[in-house]
C-alpha cells in the first residue's frame, strides 16, 4: 500500500501563485508515475500533469505555460507549481501514483485525500 500526503492548498487571488507538495510513504517504495488530479464541483475529475521516473511530462492543455511539475525521487514526492492562477482552476486537488511494476510499467493505482485550491476573480 502507499499512503500520499498532500499539502499546499489555499486561497489566492488570480493571477497568484501556489504551489502543491505530495509524499509518498511505503516501504520499498519505486513510483513510476506521480501525478495531479482535480475535481471542480460538479465536474469529473481531470489530468493536470503528470510526470515518470524517468522525467517525462505531461500537462493538460488549459495549464501548459502556467504549471510545472517536478518530482524529487530520493523524497518521493512531487511538486505542482502553479502561476497566473484562474477562477477555472478552483477545484479539489488529488495526489496520484503508480508503482513500478515488476517487469516495467507501472502498477497500481493511489490517491491522496485531496487539497482545496480556490481562486478568486
Amino acid at each position: 500500500q502507499v499512503r500520499l500526503v498532500e499539502s499546499g492548498g489555499g486561497l489566492v487571488q488570480a493571477g497568484g501563485s501556489l504551489r502543491l507538495s505530495c509524499t509518498a510513504f511505503a516501504s520499498m517504495l519505486c513510483l513510476e508515475t506521480m501525478g495531479w488530479y482535480r475535481q471542480a464541483p460538479g465536474k469529473q475529475r481531470e489530468l493536470v500533469a503528470a510526470a515518470t521516473s524517468g522525467g517525462s511530462t505531461n500537462y493538460r492543455d488549459s495549464v501548459k505555460g502556467r504549471f510545472t511539475i517536478s518530482r524529487d525521487n530520493a523524497l518521493n514526492t512531487v511538486y505542482l507549481l502553479m502561476n497566473n492562477l484562474k477562477p477555472e482552476d478552483t477545484a479539489v486537488y488529488y495526489c496520484n501514483a503508480h508503482r513500478c511494476g515488476p517487469y516495467g510499467g507501472a502498477v497500481g493505482d493511489y490517491w491522496g485525500q485531496g487539497t482545496q485550491v480556490t481562486v478568486s476573480s
